[in-house]
């Protein structure tokens, strides 16, 4: 099965979980949630959904991995879904960004009290679904959940930290990722396995399948954030480089870049709104100082060792095939 495929599968089993999970909260929380994850218009109308559900996706693949039914891993499926549109509420107000998917975001659009609420109200209801699962291994599962939220907001503290830094360090900045991306995508690809009762084996190599696989997917975003369609990404062109981000790929051209790294770290340290020549010219020193090269075959390099994880494990072959193709769309893609 293709990847879209598989991910449409999956959307499918867990959207119906998902929308009760939601329902759970508050009138106000449950209105500005079901927009965000794009169920209603601002007006109330009905929705197509929004996102491509990977996460899911991940933990309902990790539990036929682990030789069980899909639904097995459907209380993780909404849970970690849950806790990545937390994250993304709270990611949008502290990036001061109005738009996602070109639509105003929650706090633009219901000020930052309501969007830092109803994020929170997503995390709780995730370690609940979790909880209540019917599994003897729920409280693994959510401790599990627990220790990667709190990985997740490391990652997320090291990013803003750096905002402020002149000094960021390469391995610095892929530790900060392994947080804030990796981390999540680690528990989702292993999640549905731990809850399936799978062996130490299995979720471990579901775990680092995941954790490897969102080192290349950050590595990719952060390539779309300079050289990605808008149309594609939803961004504005050269997005990640206006609001003069530290991602991997100038991060390795300052460290690495010589005289190009030595002019755009200059460049980055500016107080400014940059102009679009300006912006054009980052673009062009982070290329010069060996950033996108790096970016994509280091992409290409974690994909491979996510990969190989679930090579030497003993898995059923459809789920390993549908997580390997999986891993291939997300971290093969165009920039």
């Amino acid at each position: 099965m293709s990847a879209p495929a598989t991910l449409a599968r999956c959307r499918d089993l867990v959207t119906p979980a998902l929308q009760a999970a939601v329902d759970r909260l508050d009138r106000a929380s449950r209105e500005q949630s079901r927009y965000h994850l794009g169920w209603t218009g601002l007006d109330g109308s009905p929705g197509p959904g929004a996102g491509k559900a990977v996460r899911p996706a991940l933990a309902l693949l990790s539990a036929e991995a682990a030789g069980a039914d899909a639904a097995a891993g459907l209380p993780g499926a909404v849970a970690v879904e849950l806790v990545h549109n937390f994250s993304l509420l709270h990611d949008d107000l502290m990036d001061g960004d109005t738009e996602r998917r070109h639509r105003p975001t929650v706090w633009a659009r219901w000020g930052a009290p309501s969007a830092i609420l109803a994020g929170d109200g997503m995390l709780a209801v995730a370690v609940e679904v979790l909880l209540e699962a019917d599994s003897p291994h729920a409280a693994s599962a959510a401790h599990l959940l627990s220790a990667t939220v709190r990985e997740l907001v490391r990652g997320q503290v090291e990013d803003v930290a750096f905002e402020g830094r002149t000094d960021v360090g390469v391995q610095e900045c892929l530790d900060m990722a392994a947080g804030k991306t990796g981390s999540l995508l680690a528990t989702s690809a292993s999640i549905g396995a731990v809850l399936a009762g799978a062996p130490a084996l299995v979720t471990t190599a579901l775990h680092t399948f995941g954790g490897e696989l969102g080192a290349a997917f950050q590595l990719v975003d952060d390539l779309l954030g300079i050289w990605g369609d808008p149309a594609v990404t939803g961004k504005p062109v050269l997005s990640d480089l206006r609001s003069r981000k530290k991602s991997l790929p100038v991060t390795y051209a300052v460290n690495h870049g010589g005289a190009d790294g030595r002019e755009l770290a200059a460049w980055l340290a500016g107080t400014t709104e940059p102009t679009d020549a300006e912006l054009l010219r980052a673009a062009a020193l982070v290329e010069a100082g060996g950033g996108r090269e790096w970016a994509a075959a280091e992409a290409r390099r974690r994909l491979a060792l996510a990969e190989k994880a679930l090579a030497g494990a003993d898995l059923p072959d459809r789920p390993r095939a549908e997580l390997v193709a999986l891993g291939r769309y997300l971290a093969i893609r165009e920039f």
